[in-house]
């Protein structure tokens, strides 16, 4: 599903994959996570159920991860966009763009260091699968 030099297929199940890493992988880290916020369950969903609001924003924030890491990865030239490739672009840009900012962001707000390893592993692992799933589809 090429379309305007993108598969945009790639992209939405890039997308897609993101998401479900990070629903488990905060279902595996809700209590660590909630430590390094400090905040309760109660004050994150006063009503007892989860705000629509912040997984709207997710997935539109993934989808434009996964369209922006294709059209990286696409730059690297004919023949070059790989699985293997794809991972190692998605690493190159979680080192000098996700865990530099987040690492920023956080010592200047006084988060704590729990909070950057949990939320940068996030990070992390998102971008390696969509790098993963772009490479091997295509761009």
């Amino acid at each position: 599903m090429n379309f305007a030099g993108m598969n945009y297929l790639a992209i939405v199940i890039a997308a897609v994959a993101g998401f479900a890493f990070g629903s488990v992988y905060y279902m595996a880290l809700s209590g660590p996570w909630l430590k390094a916020v400090e905040k309760t369950r109660e004050q994150l969903m006063p009503s007892g159920k989860p705000k629509p609001g912040p997984f709207i924003v997710s997935i539109v924030a993934l989808v434009v991860m996964a369209w922006v890491l294709a059209g990286t990865i696409g730059h690297l030239g004919q023949g070059q966009v790989t699985l293997v490739n794809g991972v190692i672009s998605a690493l190159f840009v979680w080192v000098g763009f996700v865990a530099t900012a987040l690492s920023v962001n956080y010592a200047f707000g006084g988060r704590k260091a729990m909070l950057t390893v949990i939320d940068g592993g996030h990070w992390l692992g998102v971008l390696v699968i969509q790098g993963a799933v772009i490479g091997a589809m295509g761009v």
